[in-house]
């Protein structure tokens, strides 16, 4: 106990806002049976898409154990995003997710779990880790709920009652047996606001989403010029070019939450107030300049062309 409590401490001098610690049953206990179940199915309507490489091995995303060996406990944390600031939604203008407004939360969250995970190691050597942000294959937001950061809602993002859905999550994997936190409970009651809320109609039932109609996976995931998206959807598209953020921010949890004091995901005027002119005339080169921190990165430059073709003939 005196060791979770340890880790906490050193997770929140590092800037994280929520840490919490889930136990990793060996044999697999019967939730973690439910997420491999919930996780196939999803997989076998074709919810994925062309997100092939979530398909490969399912069993390792419902099991820690198969990605490190006698593993005990995870150690879940975000960082809260939410700034102050709002879009600039009139004509002419794109819109980004909140999340990508500032710099790559892969490096700002990834530096500080490279520090948790050496201090955790100081401070029980026999310990063996394995930290993530977003890129291994664990189903983090599952895990950040077992841990008591929060629960998933039916729009199937993270929930916290504090940080509403504005948190950035990662975690450590270790062998550590160590004390865990109680899990979150579901508090989205008969609310369906995130569901009303969403464009393209994507919650297609509570807590499932079909990505291949989500407006994040069309505009950052998916590859391939205009075709590539069905007409309709375009349409329904709206102002945005990188990502939604429509079923978070209608969510009461969300209303009320705290800004983040973190000076890394403030905006800038490009990602505040993306101008769709400026934008549609950058070059490749110049794409690469400006978002080289961004998250925007990854939709690549001829997607993000597209999408911003995409939003001038909706305006």
């Amino acid at each position: 106990m005196a060791l979770s409590g340890a880790i906490k401490q050193e997770a929140r001098a590092l800037g994280f806002d929520a840490v919490g610690i889930a136990r990793v049953a060996a044999p697999a206990s019967p939730r973690q049976h439910r997420l491999l179940a919930r996780l196939t199915q999803w997989l076998e309507r074709g919810f994925h898409g062309t997100m092939a490489w979530m398909g490969r091995t399912p069993e390792k995303r419902a099991d820690p154990r198969q990605i490190l060996p006698e593993c005990r406990s995870i150690i879940s944390v975000g960082v809260n995003y939410l700034t102050e600031h709002r879009a600039d939604e009139r004509p002419g203008y794109g819109r980004i997710a909140r999340y990508a407004w500032g710099k790559d939360y892969h490096k700002v969250i990834g530096d500080r779990l490279k520090q948790l995970d050496h201090r955790i190691r100081s401070m029980a050597p026999e310990a063996e880790t394995r930290s993530y942000i977003d890129t291994g294959p664990i189903m983090e937001k599952a895990w950040a709920e077992q841990a008591g950061l929060g629960w998933i809602g039916k729009h199937s993002n993270l929930v916290s009652t504090e940080y509403g859905s504005w948190l950035l999550l990662g975690e450590i994997l270790t062998t550590l047996d160590l004390e865990p936190d109680e899990p979150a409970s579901d508090l989205c009651g008969s609310c369906t606001l995130c569901i009303q809320a969403c464009p393209t109609k994507a919650i297609v039932e509570p807590y499932i989403v079909d990505a291949t109609r989500c407006i994040s996976y069309l505009t950052i995931e998916l590859r391939g010029g205009q075709t590539a998206i069905p007409d309709e959807l375009q349409t329904r598209l709206g102002n945005k070019i990188f990502g939604c953020d429509d079923c978070l921010d209608v969510c009461p949890f969300n209303l009320r939450a705290e800004p983040t004091r973190e000076p890394a995901f403030q905006p800038t005027a490009l990602t505040l107030a993306p101008g769709l002119d400026t934008l549609a005339h950058m070059d490749e080169s110049t794409f690469a300049t400006v978002f080289r921190q961004s998250p925007i990165r990854r939709a690549k430059y001829a997607g993000f062309l597209r999408n911003i073709a995409m939003v001038q003939r909706n305006q």
